[in-house]
């Protein structure tokens, strides 16, 4: 969905309006928690999609549960939604929810303990049956012995209203009730004054093949904003005003970082006019990559559905080979059967994209949760010298902007280059400011064409690592080329001619070639946000801890603190004055989702202290909490 951000509000709502009373506020966080089959994902994406249409900055934070088929109404099958959204320009999703939507008991009570005083809770009474709570540890009705005193308690019959409101559609009971997640959405919509129009369009279009269960849903959905504005229950509405100051002028759009990540490699192979490849295997939390980029064969665009992760990457270097900008994508364990190919991608000198959507390891792991725990492994994990650059995007809409940067250093380099997205940033959105075309970088491919050698003897002859004297990238010629016949394989080659060669000095000569030219990789320098140029303490985070880094400065700031922040895109290799900054400051504190990655890494670089703050819990950091630990850095 877009919208221009000059007019936000243009919108339209259900008709008839509200006597009650109406409340301004500048942020509010909303969860959505139920089953998995509940729909809660679906309700917060559309309360999200209406949020973004009408103008104000969000941040969002999905949470799947790791079982794909795990039993209703246990803690492990929870699923949940949780959207922040403000008049002004917000970095996180939220530390705390301040309007809980509870399904059922264990909806409640794996949420509970995140809500703070005062919070406003929904809760789907009919689910609170004796076995349900019993199920999930209750020994008494939560909603009756006095243990919700702390929180605004809206006990509302959701799945009874919903029945009742579809009565007369003709659907079975036990499809009637799915439509109980509408009615939800419906009442916080008419709460929070979100748009309708669109949601009403979404559900008849998702719907088309079924009329019956798209007007079902409608009217549930109707039913639930009908609810809020009649119930006495629900005295207040709130409005949260659209956040246009906070956006420069332009065309925005809600969007998660795998689908900015995807459209990100379309613009690349534009730009670079090169058919994009991707040989892929599924595996949460990349798979959305591979779907959304199944869609756009009329932009040249070819999805490869591997029967294994070697496969899938052994395809993408076969058309790197063959000239097309070729990607793979994947997670943590893929990565790890990917990395032999990985290697000879090195040896080949070959442009290959590596996207690794990071989850929640060792092995399988949490396969729905984010981790930062890949880093070590994108940087080290291959057989013998095998150096690859390494980028990554700092929140969902950077994922676009990043994959056009790794793209530029795989096409320029001759090189494969590590994307780190994660989970966090895959499945979170945010606004998104479509750029115009003539904003995008040139990212055109000059292919050998003829020979570029003369011999002692003055014939012309083609040498495949003949390499270009600025970025020591060899040529790329495409197969079937005549007169650029060449040896390709995982053997090392002989500088130059590209022949098969075991001579040690040799070897020694192209591994320190490989190195120095992704050590002479052109990324712009390390930029230090310090307002007044003295503060102390300087965090340094990658990755998706932008976000909570970026929000816990800002309060230290606004108590009185001077702390300086800088964040890296470019991990391999890292920018020109990183090592100046770095020793310009006292203390260095690097928050990362792993036991400590980077900081092991600048340590070893740049010989600083560099103090780890981690955190591994499938979860991102809190704003609050990092605020609370930069502070005890700065009074130590």
């Amino acid at each position: 969905m877009t919208s221009q951000v000059s007019n936000p509000t243009d919108q339209q709502r259900p008709p008839g309006s509200t006597a009650k009373e109406v409340r301004r506020l500048e942020r509010v966080v909303i969860r959505f928690a139920g089953d998995s089959g509940d729909g809660m994902q679906l309700t917060g994406d559309r309360f999200t999609s209406e949020t973004a249409s009408f103008g104000n900055d969000l941040s969002t934070l999905p949470n799947f549960p790791a079982e794909i088929r795990a039993p209703a109404g246990t803690l492990p099958g929870v699923s949940s939604f949780q959207l922040h959204f403000a008049d002004h320009d917000i970095l996180t999703p939220g530390d705390a929810p301040n309007v809980l939507v509870a399904m059922n008991p264990a909806a409640l009570k794996a949420n509970l303990a995140d809500l703070p005083r005062g919070a406003e809770l929904i809760v789907n009474t009919d689910e609170f049956s004796k076995r349900a709570m019993a199920k999930v540890g209750y020994t008494a009705n939560p909603l009756e012995d006095g243990s919700l005193e702390a929180y605004r308690v809206h006990p509302v019959p959701l799945t009874t209203l919903t029945l009742e409101a579809l009565k007369e559609s003709g659907l079975a009971r036990r499809d009637a009730e799915r439509a109980k997640n509408m009615f939800a959405l419906g009442l916080l919509s008419w709460m929070y004054h979100r748009p309708t129009q669109s949601t009403e369009s979404f559900l008849r279009k998702k719907f088309a093949k079924k009329p019956e269960v798209a007007e079902a849903n409608v009217t549930a959905f109707r039913a639930g904003w009908n609810f809020g504005e009649t119930t006495e229950d629900f005295a207040v509405s709130y409005e949260v005003a659209p956040a246009s100051a906070a956006f420069p002028a332009g065309t925005y759009r809600n969007i998660s970082g795998n689908l900015a990540l995807s459209y990100g490699l379309v613009a690349a192979s534009q730009q670079a006019d090169l058919p994009l490849f991707l040989g892929s295997y599924p595996i949460t939390p990349a798979s959305d990559i591979l779907h959304e980029l199944s869609k756009h064969k009329n932009f040249g665009v070819r999805t490869f559905q591997a029967e294994d992760e070697i496969a899938g990457i052994g395809a993408a270097l076969g058309a790197a080979f063959g000239g097309s900008l070729a990607v793979t994508t994947t997670s943590g364990p893929g990565v790890a059967l990917k990395s032999e190919t990985i290697g000879l991608a090195v040896s080949l000198e070959l442009p290959l994209l590596i996207v690794d959507i990071q989850r929640g390891g060792p092995s399988t792991g949490l396969p729905t949760k984010t981790e930062q725990a890949d880093l070590l492994q994108a940087m080290y994990g291959r057989n013998g010298e095998a150096p690859v650059p390494i980028v990554a995007p700092a929140t969902p809409g950077d994922c676009f902007t990043a994959a056009l940067d790794a793209a530029r250093i795989a096409l320029a380099y001759r090189t494969p280059v590590f994307l780190l997205s994660d989970g966090y940033l895959a499945n979170g959105s945010e606004p998104w400011r479509v750029p115009e075309p003539d904003e995008l970088p040139d990212l055109a491919v000059r292919f050998a064409s003829g020979p570029n050698h003369t011999t002692a003897d003055g014939t012309e002859v083609f040498w495949p690592y003949k390499r270009d004297p600025q970025t020591l990238a060899r040529p790329w010629a495409v197969p079937g080329t005549p007169g650029l016949e060449h040896r390709i394989g995982g053997i090392e080659k002989q500088d130059g001619t590209g022949n098969i060669s075991y001579d040690p000095a040799n070897h020694d000569f192209m591994v320190r070639t490989r190195q120095a030219k992704v050590d002479g990789i052109e990324v712009p320098d390390a930029v230090v946000d310090d307002p007044d140029g003295d503060a102390r303490l300087l965090v340094l985070g990658w990755g998706s801890t932008y976000g909570p880094i970026t929000a816990a400065v800002r309060r230290l700031r606004a108590a009185g603190e001077k702390v300086a922040q800088t964040h890296l895109r470019h991990l391999n290799p890292f920018p020109g004055n990183l090592g100046e900054v770095l020793k310009r400051y006292d203390k260095v504190v690097v928050p990362e989702m792993n036991l400590g990655q980077l900081a092991t890494l600048l340590r070893a670089r740049y010989l600083v202290d560099a103090r780890s703050h981690t955190q591994v819990t499938g979860l991102p950091f809190k704003a609050e909490q990092l605020a609370t630990v930069l502070k005890e850095a700065l009074d130590g």
